[in-house]
């Protein structure tokens, strides 16, 4: 029976990183067809958020016994969850500059900024298997984006906004895990997606509805930016197109199988099966928008997962 669970927790993993892993090269398709930064973030979480309150509205009416969220929980979701809309944000801005293949590179600084962040709370020294996990992630990232011949483009936004997302993920990772736990994972990550959806509105008024119809607000947008090609009405067709499906793979399916799949992998062979987000994320650029992926490219992604590896080399559960 214990073999029968760690298989489905390590299936749900892989599902939830997979499906996280295929957002970015639909951005870019969307991208393709004409739609912005902030098109593309406000369907996916408005069309989330709609999603996980029908979701907890069934599973409400199913069982009774489901546990009230507390008061002071319910903010600090809701505060923790605004990273969730600056990952986004902050990523799929970073796809518009650089290759997909290189944007996962960069969100996968996780694991060593996650080490450094872990080490500041403790104020204990990082034990001398993470210290090699960050070497080899470091090592893999210059082989993966390949700095050494420059054959890949890389532009600073994209580097920039690439990095922030790092940032903003590593600040979700910590939060998510330390949160009313009570609480089962849909009804947990509707109260997240609340403040993830807060900082995407934010992001579309001042970025795009604000300037249209607001001179003042558009003499300000000016000061940051000479591009207003984005600048116009929101396009509502994203809703029912990439809307639709980025929603579903991008905030509805994955937090809840990575927390169904997470309490019976263990947190250590959890972290090991969801580095398949990496792979998985430059073949299908690979595949869908031919991006040119080097060998030494390849390489580098290998050894970011090996660094994944020997950083939760323990295989008990936590």
């Amino acid at each position: 029976m214990e073999n029968k669970n760690l298989l489905k927790g390590v299936l749900f993993v892989a599902m939830g990183a997979s499906f996280y892993g295929m957002l970015a090269t639909f951005v870019k398709v969307a991208y393709d067809q004409g739609y912005t930064t902030a098109e593309v973030t406000a369907s996916q979480f408005v069309l989330g958020i709609i999603a996980l309150l029908i979701i907890n509205l069934i599973m409400a009416n199913k069982n009774n016994s489901i546990p009230k969220v507390k008061p002071k929980d319910k903010k600090r979701l809701i505060l923790a969850g605004t990273s969730l809309g600056f990952t986004s944000l902050f990523y799929y801005l970073s796809v518009q500059y650089i290759n997909v293949s290189i944007a996962i590179v960069l969100l996968m600084q996780t694991v060593w900024l996650s080490i450094l962040v872990e080490s500041i709370l403790t104020k204990k020294f990082p034990s001398a298997k993470k210290l090699i996990a960050m070497i080899l992630v470091l090592i893999g990232t210059a082989m993966a984006t390949n700095l050494i011949n420059q054959d890949v483009e890389l532009n600073p936004k994209g580097l920039f906004w690439g990095f922030l997302a790092a940032c903003s993920f590593t600040t979700t990772m910590f939060t998510s895990n330390s949160m009313a736990n009570y609480l089962p994972p849909y009804k947990k990550s509707l109260y997240m997606l609340y403040g993830g959806g807060i900082i995407v509105a934010l992001f579309v008024f001042f970025s795009q509805l604000g300037p249209y119809y607001s001179e003042s607000l558009m003499s300000l947008y000016r000061n940051f930016s000479d591009d207003k090609t984005g600048i116009h009405p929101l396009n509502l067709k994203i809703f029912y197109t990439w809307g639709l499906f980025l929603s579903l793979f991008g905030t509805v399916l994955p937090p809840i199988l990575l927390n169904k799949g997470f309490p019976n992998t263990g947190l250590g062979l959890g972290s090991i099966v969801a580095s398949i987000e990496l792979p998985v994320s430059v073949t299908m650029a690979f595949i869908v928008l031919q991006e040119q992926v080097l060998a030494i490219q390849w390489t580098g992604i290998a050894v970011i997962i090996f660094a994944i590896i020997i950083s939760n080399i323990n295989f008990t559960k936590s």
